[in-house]
Parts: C-alpha cells; structure tokens; sequence
C-alpha cells in the first residue's frame, strides 16, 4: 500500500466527515434532511446535479468502455449532453416552481401525489416502490465501483473493499442528510472536473501529441478511429437514448426542487452544462489514450484504465488526489441515491401510511436508519467481482428514464393529464423496461429506456384522454406556474 496516496484518502474523507457532522448539527426536520430548505445556490446546485449524476461510471465506466472499443462508444457522450441540456432548459425552473406551489413537495413521489391531488396514495406508493427497486440497483453500482477503487489502489480482497467503500458512504450521507451530500458533492464535483482534465493531458503529453495517440490506436485497430465501426442505426439510437433517462431521475430533480430561487437556474444550466461538457470529452479521451499506453500490455480489467493511467504516471501524493476523485465520483452518486430511497421510506411510506402523527425529528431517524438498511440490500447485491459498473447503471438508468420522464415532463406541460394516466405511464414504463432487459436478439437489442420511454408516455396519454378531465383546482394550479 502506497503511503502517500493513503494518507490523501484519509485526508480527503477526514474533510467529507466534517461536513456530514457540520450539517448533522444544523438539521433540525425532514425538509431540512431531505431537501435541505430549498437553499442551494445555483454553483451548487449545478455541481451537485453533475456529480450526483455522473457517478463512477465517468471515471471508470465510460473510460472503460472507450478503451475496449474505441471511438463507437461516443454516442454515449453525445446523447447525453442533449438530454442534460434539455432537462436544464425546460424542467428545471418549471419543477422548481411547480413543486413549491404543490404543497411545497419536497420528494418526486410528492410532487406527483399533489400534482393530482391524489388522496387516495397509490400514486405515492407505487411511484416510491418504483425509486426503491432501480435505486437499489444503481447503489449497488457505485458500490462495485468503489470496490473495484480500493481492490486497485490497495491491494484489498474484493468482498473487504465493497464493505470498506459502503462504510465510508454511509456515514456521512446518515449524519448530515441533504446539504452535507450536496456540499460534499460541490467539492467532488470540483475534484472530478479537475481529474478529467488533467488526467489526459498527461497521458497524450507523455505519448507526445494527440496525432501521436490516434496514429498508435489505428496502427493497433483501425476500427478503434471510427465512430461508426460496428454500428447500426439501432445501435446508435440505443446509446444516444441514454440522455431521455435524465427527465425521470429522482436524484438529479431533487436538485432542481433545491435550487434556491427559479431565477437562479440559468446559471446553474451554463455551470452544469459546460462541467459535463468537459467532463464526459476528458472520460472519452482518457479512454481512448488508453488503448496506445496499453498497446503491448492490455489491462485485464478495461473499466480500470483512469486508476492503471494515475498509478503509473503521477507521482503518489498527486495520483492519490486523482484516485480520491473517482471515489467522490462514486459516493456523490450513491449518497443522493441513498437520500432519495430514504426520503421515499420516511415521507412516503412511515409518514403517510404507518404512522400519519410522526413528529419532525423521528422521521429524520426514520430516513437515516433507512440508508442503512438500502445500503446493506446495495452492497448485497455488489457482492459478484465480475459486474459491470455501466452494465448495473444503465438498467437503472433506464428504469427511472421509462417509469418517470415522460410523466415528469406531462405533468409539467400538459394540463389534461390525469393521476390515473400518470399511474399507467408509470407502471408500464418500469414492467417494460424489467421485461425487456431480459429478452435479446434483434430488435429486442435496444436500450430498453427507448420503448419503455414511448410505451409510458403512450400510456398515460391514452388513459389520461379517456379519463375524465382534472378538477378545475389542479388545473387553475397548472396554469398559475410560470407567471
């Protein structure tokens, strides 16, 4: 175990740890853990969406995917930026205001629920439900990405580091709830924009120019330069279908919900915006430069490219600051998918079903002894050493985009939309994407976000026409946001 490199890790945490402990002792209620009073200012808030949705598939996922197949895998990228772009530009203020003016919702189960005024809470439950099933999924992927950091860097069994990594995730996302994971997440968001700047430039500069990289990765394939190699029009639909995920991902709304004021979220978008940007070309060309380092010496694991690039060109005490980065990759997405599940079981399951009295502070225990239960299911199902990282992620990724984008953006935009049309949508997207994620072959091959996505919004478009139309109440509401 390399000292230097240790001893800034333990650094590192040693800061996260504070911030939890700062904000343990200024949470008072639940809106305090779960949204944070709606307080955040829009650098923190764009960072904190940023890293919370990038997670360790930027650092380790996406690299990866680079190197073992070249520049085909771009499109990713590509259609991501366009949804990321369009959630900052037509949801984010709208949301912000719309879920104020509903009951101040401070969870997506809750927007929803007062949305439609639903009294009845089955649109509360089954839309919780649903956050519970994909969230424990995508917690489980930043749990082998963290495991596969530690397994890497310190020469830790596997089984040892997946436990070491939940440990550490745990703790402060249970002490400080929501401003402690949205501050922590500025700075890991600040440390990942950094990493995947500087990590690049590095590798190209001691390979000699980027024409250098590109003539050596040809010399070994030259399909590895062409961003069409192996593709078919519906492969290329599939990974640009990535970025329609981004309309129904509970964890990067609650950040818009949390922005301080609606005015504030146009520069909160051209922050958010151009970290991505950056971020995402400095994954795909540490990647790629991957592929000439490790000509004559190809890595066993290609998801381990950034950490294998870090170890053996920067000096240890630097090289640890880079690796710190892929964990505060990891951890700013699995401590707000925490929240979120935690959020789901003290306000919409304890709080409106068990026990309707709760007081302020119990629900706050309720939560956070609710991210340890999560935790242990997450790290149960981790426990394999041969997932994948962008495998675990793009099944959740996909759940959320299908069960909850398309009524996200209705309910935002559409007045005639219905609960019981919402309902439908939200059920037949998530059964779609479970079915579907177990058939191949043809055009069952396709990202299983695309059709779930269309079949929901299908869905709760048919059934929301044929349903009698809203109250005069929720629609005098809709009408009121924006002015």
């Amino acid at each position: 175990m390399d000292a230097p490199t240790f001893t800034a890790f333990i650094v590192y945490l040693a800061v996260l740890m504070s911030i939890g402990i700062f904000f343990y002792l200024r949470t008072r209620n639940l809106s305090d853990y779960i949204l944070g009073g709606r307080g955040l200012n829009p650098w923190v808030a764009a960072l904190s969406a940023g890293a919370s949705d990038m997670s360790g598939w930027l650092l380790l996922g996406l690299p990866g995917a680079m190197y073992a197949g070249g520049m085909n895998n771009i499109w990713i990228a590509i259609g991501l930026s366009i949804g990321a772009f369009l959630n900052w530009q037509f949801v984010a203020k709208r949301l912000r205001q719309y879920t104020e003016v509903a009951n101040d919702s401070i969870t997506l189960p809750d927007y929803l629920e007062n949305r439609f005024n639903d009294t009845s809470r089955v649109l509360r439950v089954i839309s919780a439900v649903v956050i519970l099933v994909f969230f424990t999924i995508y917690v489980s992927s930043g749990l082998v990405g963290g495991a596969i950091l530690f397994e890497s860097t310190f020469g830790l069994d596997y089984q040892v580091a997946l436990w070491v990594g939940s440990l550490i995730i745990v703790s402060y996302t249970f002490l400080g709830g929501f401003m402690a994971v949205s501050w922590t997440d500025f700075i890991q968001g600040t440390l990942m924009f950094l990493a995947l700047l500087i990590v690049p430039m590095i590798v190209i500069h001691n390979m000699g120019s980027w024409g250098d990289v590109v003539a050596k990765a040809g010399k070994i394939d030259p399909e590895y330069l062409d961003a069409f190699s192996g593709m078919t029009l519906l492969s290329i639909i599939s990974l640009m279908a990535w970025g329609l995920g981004y309309f129904g991902q509970p964890h990067i709304l609650a950040r818009f919900m949390a922005i301080r004021y609606a005015k504030d979220t146009p520069k909160a978008q051209m922050v958010g915006m151009t970290w991505m940007v950056f971020g995402l070309f400095g994954a795909i060309f540490t990647g790629f430069a991957g592929i000439a380092y490790f000509a004559n010496s190809p890595l066993d694991n290609s998801e381990t490219v950034f950490i294998s690039l870090v170890q053996l060109l920067f000096n240890p005490w630097i090289g640890g600051i880079l690796l710190a980065a892929i964990l505060s990759a990891i951890m700013s997405t699995v401590d707000s998918q925490l929240l979120v599940c935690s959020s789901a079981i003290a306000e919409d399951f304890y709080k409106q079903i068990l026990r309707k009295e709760a007081k302020r502070q119990e629900l706050v225990w309720i939560g956070r002894f609710s991210v340890i239960i999560l935790a242990l299911i997450a790290t149960s199902l981790a426990a394999n050493p041969e997932s994948k990282v962008l495998d675990l992620v793009a099944y959740a990724w996909g759940g959320f985009g299908a069960s909850f984008g398309p009524i996200v953006l209705l309910s935002l935009f559409w007045r005639r939309l219905t609960r019981n049309g919402a309902l439908a949508g939200i059920v037949l997207g998530a059964v779609t994407v479970i079915v579907w994620k177990n058939l191949s072959g043809g055009f069952f091959d396709l990202y299983e976000i695309l059709p779930g996505f269309i079949l929901c919004a299908l869905a709760a478009i048919v059934t929301s026409l044929v349903d009698k139309k809203p109250s005069t109440e929720i629609q005098a509401q809709f009408d009121s946001i924006g002015k």
